[in-house]
């Protein structure tokens, strides 16, 4: 398993940041590289539901490890999730990489927001990770950045 680890510095506060992370309209838009159409569903609870969907309804099974809005949130990734709603948390498959974490921490730099992220792999999708994060928060940054 690998830790790999982006960090930006964004022209913009925490809040506005974390928003933009999270609001389901830009989840869309910044994670169209680690697939198109991608969407987040959570009941934003620690130890709770979250899913990492493809338009098709298939993914990964998480949960909130931690979360402390607008400065972090940990994900503890469970398992897979197949079109039909069939959660696997339990296959050799999955049992190889279950409880890898992906950590998104905000820091606040005098009204900019440093956005540091973490994401336990396998290096057979570390290159396919480092393309999302690195196009991806930039588009995080652009959005932030952009005048209402």
């Amino acid at each position: 398993m690998e830790t790999l680890s982006y960090e930006i510095v964004i022209n913009a506060p925490q809040q506005k940041v974390w928003d933009i992370l999270w609001n389901s309209e830009t989840y869309t838009e910044w994670t169209q590289f680690f697939g198109s159409g991608s969407e987040m569903k959570s009941d934003w609870k620690v130890g709770g539901k979250t899913y990492f969907l493809n338009p098709e309804g298939e993914g990964m099974v998480s949960t909130i490890d931690s979360i402390d809005e607008p400065n972090q949130i940990i994900f503890k990734h469970l398992g897979m999730v197949d079109k039909e709603g069939h959660e696997d948390l339990h296959s050799k498959e999955i049992m190889e990489w279950s409880g890898c974490f992906e950590k998104y921490i905000l820091i606040n730099l005098d009204g900019k927001t440093k956005l540091h992220t973490e994401v336990q792999v396998e290096k057979d999708w570390e290159e396919h990770i480092n393309n999302g994060f690195i196009k991806g928060l930039e588009i995080v940054k652009g959005l932030a950045e952009r005048e209402d």
